[in-house]
């Protein structure tokens, strides 16, 4: 294969009682059945509030389920809970293995890794991290092995949420820790992703489309394909609108563009809760 075809959507949060992000899942099944890229990636945040509703995820499952082309999957933090951070109040809902364990038996995976067009991909689970539970030292482990099987290819990582802001040494702060992969797993995380060809790091959850370089590392992150957060309620880092990303991989390059599927519209989270 010369040129693989994906393309990425983020933070959908689907619930049969909220139609308005129904709609905008629709426009973007629509747009994707009018493309066809060779995979979706669903970056995290499938469904509203998984801890507390349930049949989020699984109206999630069976919206992803009519998509028509295959699709791969992430758990974000309204699907299984929130990272404990060194800094700021516990989580309201942390993870748990409980819910990670609801989220495989109705998603099926929380991490992968394939190969395509002469790279590597491979998502994690970010919102186990720096909890302590059995799974997160599961996944390093198998994450180590992975990495042992690259054979040079370049990477590109796709998890829920995005590494850090601006550089690996962000201080984290009580207002901000929880947009990012938490200390010390973001510097465990780094340190071992420095062993091979990391190109990309591709990710959600802020609910702002941003694209930065930082060495040789491009950062993706990808806006929600549901809805925005009013300024009120959250900082304007980039850009605040709906929409998926686009990429293009070819043996040692990749193309990105963002776009705004026909007919999504840019809900604001304050009209649904």
């Amino acid at each position: 294969m010369h040129e693989f075809r994906l393309t990425q959507i983020s933070d959908t949060h689907l619930a049969r009682r909220l139609q308005q992000l129904t709609d905008n899942f629709h426009r973007v099944s629509e747009y994707i059945d009018e493309t066809r890229p060779d995979l979706v990636i669903n970056s995290g945040d499938l469904a509203f509030d998984a801890p507390t509703s349930p049949d989020d995820l699984k109206f999630a499952k069976e919206l992803h389920d009519t998509l028509p082309v295959p699709c791969r999957h992430l758990p974000g933090n309204h699907d299984i809970g929130d990272n404990p951070t060194e800094v700021g109040p516990a989580p309201k809902q942390p993870a748990t293995e409980r819910e990670r364990q609801n989220y495989l038996s109705v998603i099926g995976e929380d991490r992968w890794r394939f190969d395509a067009a002469g790279w590597s991909f491979i998502g994690l689970n970010s919102l186990i991290m720096n909890t302590g539970i059995e799974s997160e030292a599961e996944q390093f482990g198998w994450l180590a092995s992975e990495l042992g099987r690259i054979n040079g290819r370049p990477v590109a990582l796709f998890l829920h949420k995005p590494l850090y802001l601006n550089t690996p040494d962000d201080p984290e702060t009580e207002a901000t820790a929880i947009r990012y992969v938490p200390q010390p797993r973001r510097r465990s995380l780094i340190e071992m992703f420095a062993a091979v060809d990391l190109r990309l790091v591709a990710s959600g959850h802020v609910h702002q489309r941003r694209d930065f370089t930082f060495g040789r590392i491009r950062h993706v992150w990808a806006p929600s394909a549901g809805f925005i957060i009013s300024d009120a309620r959250q900082e304007r880092i980039a850009v605040k609108e709906v929409g998926l990303v686009e990429y293009r991989f070819q043996p040692d390059a990749f193309e990105v563009r963002y776009v705004k599927a026909p007919g999504q519209t840019d809900v604001d989270l304050d009209s649904l809760i």
